[in-house]
Order: structure tokens, then C-alpha cells, then sequence
């Protein structure tokens, strides 16, 4: 099995060799011992060590924290400091540069493992977080549908471009708004306003759809039909977090429906017209009456009407 490595920066050549013997002890490799911050920025993506340990006081012009800003802005490797001492506005810099731990100058060799070792296990996790929320974005850009998530409050925190292009908001002006004040229903036939079902979905903890008859509308007033799908973020104590409601333009579908529903009615009477022509026992004036009721539906007249003419 392949060693870790870990780059040593430290400005005191006799205490860079005693820390390379310690972590040689606890099973790592040490490639190279380092006393400026300027041969740290340009080695490193030569070196390509796992870990640094970074003394925050160097020999040169640049500090270890600064080092460590210019190093985080060309590779993703963890930084442990190295410090004897500091003052508060050191900290509050180092801080700064998000460091995966510090370790003070004296230490114990298992100080110095433990430290190492969570800080090459922490930045493990978070490279495979990172790499799943790119993963899980990338996704959620390029699929077809709208998709809005939100917090246990009901306040946006994510929206696709295509939720963004169906809702007429870019999602840099309502981030941590209402649900409610940007995602707004109405019912096809009443026109009465639709609640988005949050509280149902947090109570339930379960997937909850909307009828086909939801209408959206949009920032600027554009009406569209809409499918509607709302779910429960769930984390692992089996608390609901949040909700994912997923939504397609169902305007397309609709047209089809309405289409075939159209098309079947005209089959249907044209089916009646064709039985009611071959009927010899009817008048003239009865087979009007029963023409217009069986066409009436359809055109909208009425046997008053046609009297009228």
C-alpha cells in the first residue's frame, strides 16, 4: 500500500527533520522539508503531497498563511498549522484559509497522528461531498424538469434553470424567499388559489401530487398548466429537512388531450348523425330536433335557435 504524503514547511531546518522522523514513525512519507512559503506555492503541484504541515512563521516574505491562500487556489490538499505561539489576528487570518487543524508547538507523536489522521479523513469526506453536490447539480441543471427545494420552513434554497425559465424568477432574487410567493397555483375551473401542500408533505413524510387541473402562474402573468410533484427531504434521524417538489409544463399534454377528447366526440356524433339518417320513421322536423340535441354539446346550438332563423 502506497504511503501518504506529507509536506513539510517549516522555517527551523533542525525541528523540520525531527518532525519528518516523527511522521516517518506514525507511517508516512515525507518527500521534502520546505522553509519558505514561496517554494511551498511552487512545488506543491509538483510534490503532490496528501497532507501539508504548514508552520504559519517562515523564512521570506510570505508567511505560512499566505502560502497556504495561494496553494488552496491551485490544488485541493488539506493544511495542518504548525505554531509555537499566536496572537488573535493571526488566528482570525488563518482561519481564513479553512485549515484542516493545528497542532502546537511542543506536541506529542500522537498528537501529531491524530491530527494528521483526521485531517487526511475529514478532507476525504469533504472531497466526496463536494464531488456529490457537483454530481447532484450538474444533474439537476440538465434535466427537463423544474425543480424547486426548500428548507424546514418552507424558504427556497435551490431552483433549476428550467424552474427558473417556467417561473419567470431567477434564483439569484429569490433565494431564501416563500414558497408561496414565487411558486403560485391556481385551480384550472375555479380559479381558486392552490396553497403549496408543505406542511401536508412535512406531516406525512410522504410524496404528494397535485391534479392535472393546477395551473402556474408565472412572475410575469404567463399561465401554464402544470404537473406537480412534492418530496419530503428525510435525513438520517428520519427528520424531514425540507422538500423537493419537482413540475413539468403540462401544456403540450393538455392540447393532446383535449385533441383526442374532441376527436372522440366527433366519432361519437357523427356514429348518432349516420343511425339517425337511416331511420325512415322520423319527420322532418323530428329528425332536426334529434340532430341539434346530438350536435347541440358540440356547436353550442339549441332547437330555440335554429327556430329563430
Amino acid at each position: 500500500m502506497t504511503k501518504k504524503k506529507i509536506l513539510v514547511v517549516e522555517d527551523d531546518n533542525i525541528i523540520g527533520m525531527e518532525i519528518r522522523d516523527r511522521i516517518k514513525n506514525i507511517g508516512y512519507d515525507v518527500p521534502e522539508i520546505l522553509s519558505y512559503g514561496e517554494d511551498a506555492v511552487e512545488k506543491v503541484g509538483h510534490i503532490k503531497p496528501d497532507l501539508i504541515l504548514m508552520d504559519i512563521h517562515l523564512n521570506g516574505e510570505m508567511d505560512g498563511i499566505q502560502a497556504a491562500e495561494q496553494i488552496r487556489e491551485i490544488v485541493n490538499i488539506p493544511v495542518v498549522y504548525l505554531t509555537a505561539y499566536a496572537d488573535d489576528s493571526t488566528l482570525q487570518r488563518a482561519k481564513k484559509t479553512e485549515p484542516f487543524g493545528y497542532v502546537i508547538k511542543p506536541f506529542e507523536e500522537r498528537d501529531l497522528a491524530s491530527t494528521i489522521e483526521m485531517a487526511l479523513y475529514k478532507h476525504q469526506m469533504d472531497t466526496k461531498l463536494k464531488n456529490n453536490e457537483r454530481w447532484l447539480t450538474t444533474t439537476l441543471r440538465s434535466i427537463g424538469d423544474g425543480v424547486i427545494a426548500t428548507n424546514r420552513e418552507g424558504k427556497i434554497n435551490y431552483m433549476n434553470p428550467v424552474a427558473e425559465s417556467l417561473t419567470g424568477w431567477l434564483v439569484s432574487d429569490i433565494m431564501y424567499k416563500d414558497l408561496n410567493e414565487v411558486f403560485k397555483l391556481v385551480e384550472d375551473k375555479t380559479r381558486a388559489v392552490i396553497n403549496n401542500p408543505i406542511e401536508k408533505v412535512f406531516k406525512k413524510k410522504a410524496i404528494t401530487e397535485l391534479p392535472d387541473t393546477t395551473i402556474l402562474i408565472s412572475k410575469d402573468n404567463v399561465e401554464r398548466p402544470v404537473l406537480v410533484t412534492y418530496s419530503p427531504l428525510i435525513d438520517d434521524k428520519n427528520n424531514v429537512t425540507g422538500v423537493v417538489l419537482v413540475f413539468q409544463d403540462n401544456t403540450e399534454r393538455k392540447k393532446a388531450q383535449e385533441t383526442l377528447s374532441r376527436q372522440n366526440q366527433y366519432n361519437e356524433i357523427r356514429a348518432e348523425l349516420w343511425k339517425l339518417a337511416t331511420d325512415k320513421s322520423l319527420s322532418e322536423d323530428q329528425l332536426i330536433t334529434r340532430a341539434l340535441q346530438i350536435i347541440g354539446p358540440a356547436l353550442n346550438v339549441s332547437r330555440a335557435c335554429y327556430s329563430n332563423k
